[in-house]
């Protein structure tokens, strides 16, 4: 039964694990995309005196981070390894501290827009209007977004509760030959508990009895 609920949960894991890696993918791909667009708009000018599009490249740093959180994730559901399953945790909550902190601060701050440096490629105000235009839709998007990190780390937690040794039910259906160390033990030879036994005797150890024998006797 532990075994089965392993499997279970390790094949969860990596599924729901899948689409933080395929938003991260397609973040990867958007900031590609404007990138090509940028580059393109600023053949015109020198080279040296371009400006650094600070949110195309967030965006495609976000995207690499997501990609390398869901590589994590896969090996450490496959191996089921505490340092793993304790790293994949600690990635995930760092990013839903960033994802906090970046909502707690637009929807307190009415001059939120201050706090990023100005965004010369334009993108950054049309990813603006799209959400404000399609808010509702965003607000649900962002809510799965959260909520399948949360069970990316429950699933995780399960995991690590598990073990990674968690192969037999009870004590009755364990067996020494799974344990490795175990393989190569040295196992007493078996015994007998018998009367002794008594060898063929000498001739003369046989008359040498018998005459102190027949001393006995005589005094």
């Amino acid at each position: 039964m532990g075994s089965m609920v392993k499997s279970c949960a390790q094949s969860i894991l990596k599924l729901v694990n899948s689409v933080i890696g395929m938003v991260g993918i397609a973040m990867i791909l958007y900031a590609v995309w404007m990138i090509r667009v940028w580059t393109r708009h600023m053949s015109d000018f020198d080279h040296s005196a371009r400006p650094a599009p600070w949110f195309v490249y967030t965006f495609l740093g976000l995207g690499v981070t997501l990609c390398v959180i869901t590589c994590s994730g896969h090996v450490a559901a496959e191996t089921a390894n505490g340092c793993c399953l304790y790293l994949y945790m600690l990635f995930i909550f760092l990013l839903l501290i960033l994802e906090a902190a970046v909502t707690v601060d637009v929807f307190l701050n009415r001059d939120w827009e201050e706090d990023f440096p100005e965004d010369l490629t334009g993108n950054f105000d049309i990813l603006k209007e799209f959400v404000r235009s399609n808010f509702e839709m965003c607000k649900w998007i962002g809510l799965s977004i959260v909520s399948i990190q949360g069970l990316c780390i429950l699933l995780a937690m399960v995991l690590k509760a598990l073990g990674p040794h968690q192969n037999y039910d009870s004590d009755d259906e364990f067996s020494t030959e799974r344990v490795p160390l175990l393989k190569n033990a040295m196992v007493p030879p078996p015994y007998v508990v018998a009367d002794p036994a008594y060898g063929p005797k000498s001739d003369g150890w046989s008359i040498r009895i018998n005459e102190k024998v027949l001393i006995l006797r005589r005094s």
